[in-house]
C-alpha cells in the first residue's frame, strides 16, 4: 500500500497525490468549521465569539503539531525514496519516541497556559468563560491531535495519500453526529463542541494505527528499530522542530492579531472568525498541492533525481495557481450566502465584515499558492532554517498589522494581515528555493 513518486510523469503524481490531500484536508478543517457552524446557529453569536478568541489559541497547537509530525516524516519519505527500507522503520519508532514526548510537553503546557493566555488576548470578560471551557479541553487532547496527524504522515510518506482522507472522512462524520448529539440534544455548549472534536481524533488515530498494523508491513518496527543513536533522533528533530515552531511563529503573529480584534468588539470577532472557517478550507487545495511536493520531494531527493524536483515545481505551480483563482471567484461571489449560514439572515454587519475579509484574501491566494509550493518543496529538501526565516517574516507582517494598520483603518487593517504576511513570507522562500536548485544542479553535475 505504497507509492513509489520517482518515476513516471510529474504532474499526474503530484496531482493524484494532491487530490486526496485535498478533500482530506478540507475534511480536517470540517473538524473547526463544524463546531463554528454549529455553535453560531444553535449558541448564538456570543458563544461564536468565544470560539473565534480561541482561533489562534488551537492554531498555536495545531499549526506546531502538522508541522512538527510532517517535518519528521520527512526522514522517513528520504529513506523510502532511497530504498532503505531498515531506515524507514527505525524513523517510524524515531517519531514515535518524540511524538509521546512532545505529547507530554504540549499537554502540560496547553492545560497550564489556556486562561493565563486567554486574557492575554484581551478576550471579553462576557465570553472568557466560555472560551476557557473550549480552549482547556482541546488543549487536555493534544495526544491526540499529534497521533492522528503522525500516523496519517507515516503513511502518506510511503506514497499513500487516499487512506488518510478516508479516516478523516469517517472522523468528520462522527464530529458532525456528535456535535449534535452534545450541543442543540444534551446542551454541553462550547464544551461539547471541543469533546467532540477530541473523541473524534482518537477514533481516527485509532483507524491509522490499525490499518499500518495490517497493510503497510514496512512501518512493522522491530525490536532491534527501538536502539536509536542520538544523532539519528537529532535528524528527525532538526527537520521537525523548525516547521513546528515556524507555524507557531505564524500563530503567535495570528494572536497578536487577534488582541488588536478583540478591542474592535464582538461583532468582528464573530466576522473574524466565521470568515476565517470559510477562509481556512479555501486555501486547502493549495496547502495539499504545497503537501505534495514535501512528499514528491522527499522520495525524489533520497533518489537523487534532482531534475524531476524542478519540472514537478514547474507543474505545481500551474495546477496549484488554476485553483487559486477559481477558489478566489467562488468566494467573492458566495462567500455571504456561507456567511449567512453561520449568524443566520438577520446578522447583515457580520456578514458584511465577514464577505470583505474574504474578498481581501480572495485576491492574494495566488500568492499564498506559491508560498506553499517554495515552503513545502524546500522542507522536502531537508531545508528549515529559511522556511523558519519565512515564518518570522509573517508573525512580523501580522504585528505590522496589528498595531498600525488596525490603529488607522480598523477592520479593514486586520483584514489586511494575511495578505502582508504571504508577501512577506514568499519572498524568502522564493530566493531560497531557487539558490537551492542551482546548488542541486551544480553538485549533481559535478558528480557525474
Amino acid at each position: 500500500m505504497t507509492k513509489d513518486l520517482t518515476s513516471g510523469g510529474p504532474a499526474g503524481l503530484i496531482f493524484s497525490f494532491a487530490v486526496p490531500l485535498i478533500a482530506g484536508n478540507v475534511f480536517q478543517q470540517m473538524y473547526l468549521l463544524v463546531d463554528t457552524l454549529i455553535v453560531g446557529r444553535f449558541l448564538g453569536v456570543s458563544a461564536l465569539a468565544a470560539v473565534g478568541c480561541c482561533g489562534c489559541l488551537m492554531f498555536l497547537l495545531v499549526g506546531f503539531v502538522m508541522g512538527f509530525t510532517s517535518g519528521l516524516s520527512i526522514y522517513t519519505g528520504q529513506c523510502f525514496g532511497a530504498g532503505n527500507f531498515t531506515g524507514v522503520r527505525q524513523s517510524a519508532a524515531a517519531c514515535l519516541l518524540i511524538s509521546l514526548a512532545a505529547t507530554l510537553i504540549l499537554t502540560l503546557l496547553g492545560i497550564l497556559s489556556a486562561r493565563p493566555m486567554l486574557v492575554f488576548i484581551q478576550t471579553p470578560p462576557d465570553v472568557i468563560d466560555m472560551a476557557y471551557s473550549f480552549i482547556s479541553i482541546i488543549y487536555a487532547g493534544a495526544g491526540a491531535l499529534i497521533m492522528v496527524n503522525m500516523m496519517m504522515n507515516f503513511i502518506r510518506a510511503l506514497g499513500d495519500s487516499k487512506t488518510p482522507l478516508y479516516f478523516l472522512i469517517f472522523g468528520t462524520v462522527a464530529n458532525i453526529v456528535l456535535e449534535i448529539i452534545f450541543i442543540p440534544i444534551l446542551g454541553l455548549g462550547v464544551a461539547g463542541a471541543a469533546e467532540a472534536t477530541v473523541i473524534c481524533q482518537v477514533i481516527s488515530a485509532a483507524l491509522c494505527f490499525w490499518y499500518i498494523a495490517k497493510k503497510m508491513p514496512l512501518l512493522w518496527i522491530r525490536r532491534e528499530d527501538w536502539h536509536l543513536s542520538w544523532n539519528f533522533i537529532w535528524q528527525h528533530l532538526r527537520i521537525g522542530l523548525p516547521m513546528g515552531f515556524q507555524a507557531s511563529v505564524i500563530a503567535l503573529g495570528a494572536i497578536i492579531l487577534q488582541i488588536s480584534l478583540n478591542n474592535l468588539g464582538e461583532t468582528a470577532i464573530a466576522a473574524y472568525a466565521a470568515a476565517q472557517k470559510i477562509d481556512s478550507i479555501a486555501v486547502m487545495p493549495m496547502m495539499s498541492f504545497g503537501m505534495a511536493m514535501a512528499a514528491y520531494t522527499a522520495q525524489n531527493y533520497g533518489a537523487k533525481k534532482i531534475s524531476r524536483i524542478d519540472e514537478g515545481v514547474r507543474k505545481c505551480m500551474l495546477m496549484s495557481g488554476g485553483f487559486a483563482v477559481g477558489i478566489a471567484i467562488i468566494l467573492i461571489t458566495l462567500s455571504p450566502l456561507m456567511l449567512e449560514q453561520f449568524v443566520g439572515p438577520g446578522q447583515t454587519k457580520v456578514i458584511e465584515y465577514g464577505h470583505l475579509y474574504l474578498i481581501i484574501d480572495g485576491i492574494n491566494y495566488i500568492i499564498l499558492s506559491l508560498l506553499f509550493i517554495y515552503r513545502f518543496t524546500l522542507q522536502g529538501l531537508g531545508q528549515s532554517i529559511v522556511p523558519t526565516i519565512a515564518g518570522i517574516m509573517e508573525l512580523v507582517m501580522r504585528g505590522i498589522a496589528a498595531v498600525f494598520l488596525v490603529n488607522a483603518w480598523g477592520y479593514i487593517g486586520a483584514c489586511l494581515a494575511n495578505p502582508l504576511a504571504w508577501i512577506g513570507s514568499c519572498l524568502p522562500l522564493a530566493v531560497m528555493y531557487y539558490y537551492t536548485r542551482r546548488s542541486l544542479c551544480r553538485s549533481y553535475k559535478a558528480a557525474h
